[in-house]
């Protein structure tokens, strides 16, 4: 059964506090967009259990995973108990143990007996296309193949939420492109509330209910996919959609004054309009 997903976090991360409210509906992917440094990867860390926030919670559903807040006892639940699955762009796999063995780990961890976990890993391995590799240790596997069991290994014990840290970042175009849509697949078939955090548009069309941004800590937008990306509110996202950034001031005839110069729009131009119309614009 899919269960919600509800935090408050208070991080102290060096220039700036990451200070975040976000909530996230059962089965539904919310992904993260937001400039390096803008706190992404350690809110991933704090819903998972691996930092402790100065102040806040976690809950999943009824279970409370983290609490820091005045007044009350400090909880914070271990990793391995809070039922939360985490995949980055490395795949993590056991270089001693092959394919299945990997896979069968996670149920293991679970508590799911010995040849029940394997059985149940050669039922995934074949799901996520590797069927017939159930052998091959990860040196064995290319980049992508090893991607694949790594989602598995993730997907496998059915955790109530899937965190997600650019998965596909350090997969070629085509590998990457077939990883996002076993993704997809595998999600919207076991109904499982995902956080993913991403650099590219097309991993948030692709996966996405929502979409949230980031900026130093602070959520600056939040909303359906299709509005965040398709009229963004900050600079970081308008670049998403376009081969560069102008910034300049709309004028009467609708020219664009730019720094070094001015352009003529073409009808139908699509601008981002950061402030009132005669502000600065962003093409």
């Amino acid at each position: 059964m899919s269960l919600h997903l509800d935090a408050r976090l208070l991080v102290p991360r060096g220039a700036f506090a990451l200070d975040v409210a976000l909530t996230v509906a059962a089965g539904d992917v919310l992904a993260l967009l937001g400039p390096n440094g803008s706190g992404k990867s350690t809110l991933l860390a704090a819903l998972a259990g691996l930092i402790r926030p100065a102040a806040g919670h976690v809950r999943v559903g009824e279970r409370v995973l983290t609490r820091c807040e005045p007044g009350r006892t400090a909880l914070l639940v271990p990793p391995e108990r809070r039922r939360v699955g985490l995949l980055g762009q490395d795949p993590l796999l056991f270089p001693h143990l092959d394919a299945v063995q990997n896979i069968a780990f996670g149920l293991r961890s679970t508590g799911t007996p010995r040849a029940e976990a394997l059985a149940e890993a050669a039922e995934w391995l074949a799901a996520v296309g590797l069927a017939g590799m159930e052998r091959r240790r990860p040196a064995a596997l290319s980049g992508g193949q090893q991607q694949r069991v790594a989602i598995a290994r993730a997907l496998a014990p059915r955790p109530d939420v899937l965190l997600l840290d650019e998965p596909m970042a350090a997969l070629d175009v085509e590998t990457a492109a077939q990883t996002r849509e076993l993704l997809a697949e595998r999600i919207r078939t076991g109904g499982t509330t995902t956080v993913l955090v991403t650099h590219d548009a097309t991993d948030a069309l692709v996966l996405a209910d929502r979409t949230a941004v980031l900026h130093e800590g602070r959520i600056v937008d939040d909303g359906p996919t299709a509005r965040v990306l398709g009229e963004p509110t900050t600079r970081f996202v308008a670049s998403f959609g376009g081969s560069g950034v102008l910034v300049g001031t709309v004028r009467e005839d609708g020219s664009v004054r730019v720094e070094g110069g001015a352009t003529r729009l073409p009808p139908g131009s699509r601008v981002w309009v950061s402030a009132p119309a005669a502000a600065p614009v962003v093409e």
